[in-house]
């Protein structure tokens, strides 16, 4: 007979425990069970070959609850075959998580498909692979953030042998776009969410793809999943693999992994599999590279701790912050005095340097690598205190070296790399006992531009990693001010100590004090900038008179 889906009362209490489960019946006898209607199917014939079961699906209680562009898009599939929604967007419906990402499957016409749904919902199509049948659409709703819905083939004969093609069995899972409560599960996926455990669907999945090492340590590390010692160990044995893999997708997974909840913790995982050593070789050199005091740990631990810190920092920052996040002193602190410009920090995060990827993961890759010039600039003075001289400009060469290897864009090497060569400044700034001056706020500025808001919510990463539990209330307030008193320059004061408004330009100088184009215009304009800047020169004939007296005293 015909599988089918009933209603959670047609389910009578008798067949509750096979709930997610399709179930065979012989009258009213379960007789067999699966993930999906065949391998009930299959099971029943094997134990009793002459009868013809009856095989539905057992619901769960609870409906699962998909995103409302779900059904949005069901009367523009096709109506003549069956269309199934796989993956990240199963899993998330039944963790009750949001989603951006809905990946669909189809017996064919998949490019066909996504190019009537990119129409019906005014978005963008992309072939992603036209011999292999691949197709997307990039929707994004006004004032919303976008979803990318893929379109592809089974990957095999059928939806089974797709799902078995997959990476880890909790992604392996899928729903019928018409009867979304039915869930086909061949790999148990719903077991193994349930017990927060990834598993791989075969033993040659790392082989298959290798990139899905990253993908499962990043998983992992954003759902709270325990890796299965098994995988863990395939993770281990193919490791060596994602060399193989291009750039562009390890760059893209490291990305995403800066993204989630827990990038320190994947990055750890990723050490201790091996993999770090491969993608990211430099960082390798961290480890066990000891300070001195005030920093309590080694370089490696003390850049995990900062990127901890910033995240908590980044959090009680954001517009949605939890109270309950600033209940720590030196945190509850940041939140009073900085927490003025969460506004202004949330959107200077969302800055776009593709569409893909934004300046808050760009942070988190700029406090993995702020040490990273200090194993090769480490030396030991004659008191045997441990110096890092130059270790900031060290880093940044090294960093720019990363970023291309990773395919970055000019523009985000430049941002990185400037964050990594000025990261000490907000911390020489703190060794003044006094606020900083104007003259000190506009050099900042002149030579980090944007990046100095970065550079100072680093820097107060850096310094709760470094003291930790000693670091003192006095010297933890000061710094805090001194950040604060940056950002207020930045956001409010942007006129007065950071770009004051042009009073002469080049043509200006050239005319009025009979000077050749060449570098000295330059310098004598830049000199003028920082007066105005220190409120010395606050008209045109101060600024002309100032340039006057720079030319004739070189």
């Amino acid at each position: 007979m015909d599988s089918k889906s009933p209603s959670n009362d047609d389910v009578k209490d008798d067949f509750s425990s096979y709930a997610g489960r399709w179930i065979a019946r012989s009258g009213d006898r379960v007789i067999a069970q699966g993930g999906t209607p065949d391998q009930a199917r299959r099971a029943a014939q094997a134990s009793r070959p002459k009868e013809k079961p009856n095989v539905q699906y057992i619901p769960y209680p609870d409906a699962f609850v998909f995103h409302p562009l779900v059904k949005q898009i069901i009367p523009v599939l096709p109506q003549d075959m069956p269309v199934f929604l796989v993956g990240g967007a199963v899993r998330d419906a039944m963790l009750s998580q949001p989603t951006h990402d809905i990946d669909l499957v189809l017996p064919e016409q998949a490019i066909q498909t996504a190019r009537k749904v990119a129409n019906a919902l005014n978005g963008y199509f992309y072939t992603l692979d036209t011999k292999r049948d691949y197709g997307r659409v990039i929707y994004k709703p006004s004032n919303l953030e976008q979803f990318v819905i893929d379109f592809t083939v089974f990957q095999g004969p059928d939806l089974e042998s797709d799902l078995q093609a997959r990476d880890f069995t909790v992604n392996a899972m899928a729903v019928e776009i018409h009867q979304l409560q039915a869930l086909f599960d061949p790999l148990g996926g719903a077991n193994d969410l349930r017990n927060k455990q990834l598993r791989i669907c075969r033993s040659d999945a790392f082989k298959n793809d290798p990139i899905r090492i990253l993908r499962g340590v990043r998983l992992a590390a954003s759902s709270d999943f325990r890796i299965h010692v098994d995988t863990r160990l395939q993770m281990r044995s193919d490791a060596h693999l994602i060399s193989s893999s291009s750039p562009e997708r390890v760059r893209d997974e490291i990305f995403r992994i800066l993204d989630g909840p827990k990038p320190a913790s994947a990055f750890q995982a990723l050490d201790l599999l091996g993999v770090l050593a491969l993608i990211m070789p430099e960082l390798i050199e961290l480890k066990d590279v000891q300070q001195s005091p005030p920093h309590v740990s080694d370089v490696w631990n003390h850049t995990l701790n900062v990127i901890r810190t910033l995240h908590t920092l980044l959090n009680v920052l954001s517009l949605d912050f939890n109270q309950d996040d600033a209940a720590n002193l030196h945190i509850g602190l940041v939140s009073a005095l900085i927490g003025r410009y969460r506004e202004q920090i949330t959107n200077h995060l969302k800055t776009n340097f593709t569409p893909d990827r934004t300046l808050r993961e760009l942070l988190y890759l700029a406090a993995l690598y702020h040490d990273v010039g200090k194993p090769s600039s480490r030396d030991i003075d004659a008191t045997g205190r441990i110096r890092f001289f130059d270790h900031e400009h060290v880093g940044a060469e090294i960093t720019k070296k990363r970023a291309h290897a990773l395919v970055l864009s000019n523009p985000e090497v430049e941002r990185l790399t400037t964050i990594v060569r000025h990261h000490m400044r907000p911390l020489l700034l703190v060794q003044s006992k006094n606020q900083p001056s104007r003259r000190a706020i506009y050099r900042f500025f002149r030579d980090t531009g944007p990046a100095g808001v970065d550079i100072a919510l680093i820097s107060l990463a850096d310094t709760l990693a470094t003291y930790g539990p000693a670091l003192s209330q006095d010297y933890w307030g000061h710094q805090v001010e001194i950040v604060r008193a940056l950002l207020q320059a930045w956001w409010e004061k942007p006129e007065e100590s950071v770009s004051p408004a042009s009073l002469v330009n080049g043509h200006d100088l050239i005319n009025e004090l009979n000077l050749s184009p060449g570098p000295l215009v330059g310098k004598v304009l830049e000199k003028i900038r920082e007066a105005q800047a220190t409120g010395l020169v606050t008209n045109r004939d101060q600024a002309l008179e100032l340039a006057r007296k720079t030319i004739s005293n070189r």
